[in-house]
């Protein structure tokens, strides 16, 4: 592994990643991380060798921005009103994605929520009572960078939340998908999935940067050792509300480059807004994006 840029740098956390790495991570894990170089995808069941290139992304990205600026212009004059929910595990590019998304649009109309731990207040309250209010109204664009679904994963991964909580939880997020989708709301659920080695080396070099400390928490660090945990209730949660009106659809995001294109082509595809142009727009790439399958792989 490289060492820190500056030799001085205080590392988060201690350096408990670096020594998660080095002295916990199982030894294939290890191995992969430090025979591989930037550009080589680790996770050997991805369909990809190399991450896409920079020629090809930028090509196919600058479009997709053009048609996401007309994509905005419409939901803005016709009043629609789109939710866009991001779920994945930790350094699975979710912060990022959402960020190519809103690059070119009107902050304005374009938000993101990210709640922070409930308050005590919050906490009293019927579970999903707290993002109501940050739904979109007519004409907005709301991005959840995390959402409800800490219920159904973080918080019973680290027993956040009783049993019961987490069972009643599954039985009300499929009908309170489906009142947003009745009432008019466009809603997308992605979930981003990274490979074990590849979520390691995101950490690590998050870890070695001071200009991306603050995307480490304490929940990542005590995370590392979980993996198998997560893998349960990621797969649990999925299957259980998974619905017709409310589907998922798994983005596999070893590579940042196609796991961003993925994400805006699916979604612009899913809307049918003044001016599109189906050519700039594509087609999703099937081998990393799709449905519940996707994540078996």
């Amino acid at each position: 592994m490289n060492s820190p840029k500056d030799p001085a740098m205080s590392l988060p956390f201690d350096g408990a990643i670096s020594a998660f790495y080095a002295t916990t991570a199982p030894d294939h894990i290890r191995e992969a991380i430090k025979d591989t170089r930037t550009k080589d995808i680790i996770e050997p069941t991805y369909p990809y060798d190399k991450r896409l290139g920079g020629s090809a992304y930028s090509e196919a990205f600058d479009k997709l921005q053009i048609e996401l600026v007309k994509m905005q212009a419409w939901a803005k004059k016709t009043g629609q009103r789109i939710a866009i929910v991001f779920e994945g595990r930790d350094a699975a590019g979710k912060g990022g994605t959402i960020k190519r998304f809103r690059e070119n649009l009107n902050p304005r109309g374009a938000r993101v929520v990210a709640l922070a731990k409930p308050s005590d207040a919050e906490a009293s309250q019927w579970y999903f009572q707290r993002y109501i209010n940050h739904l979109p109204s007519g004409g907005e664009i709301v991005f959840f960078d995390r959402s409800w679904y800490n219920r159904g994963v973080v918080e019973h991964v680290f027993d956040f939340c009783a049993a019961e909580e987490r069972e009643r939880f599954f039985r009300q997020v499929i009908p309170f998908e489906q009142a947003l989708v009745n009432d008019g709301i466009m809603l997308f659920k992605l979930w981003l999935n990274v490979g074990r080695a590849e979520q390691l080396r995101r950490f690590l070099a998050r870890e070695q940067d001071p200009l991306k400390h603050w995307k480490l928490s304490r929940i990542d660090v005590e995370g590392l050792g979980k993996w198998d945990a997560y893998t349960s209730a990621i797969a649990e949660t999925l299957t259980r509300s998974h619905g017709t009106l409310t589907p998922w659809t798994i983005i596999r995001s070893d590579d940042k480059r196609r796991a961003r294109l993925a994400a805006i082509q699916h979604v612009l595809a899913g809307l049918d807004y003044d001016g599109k142009d189906a050519k700039a727009v594509g087609q999703p790439d099937p081998k990393i994006i799709g449905g519940l399958d996707l994540w078996d792989a």
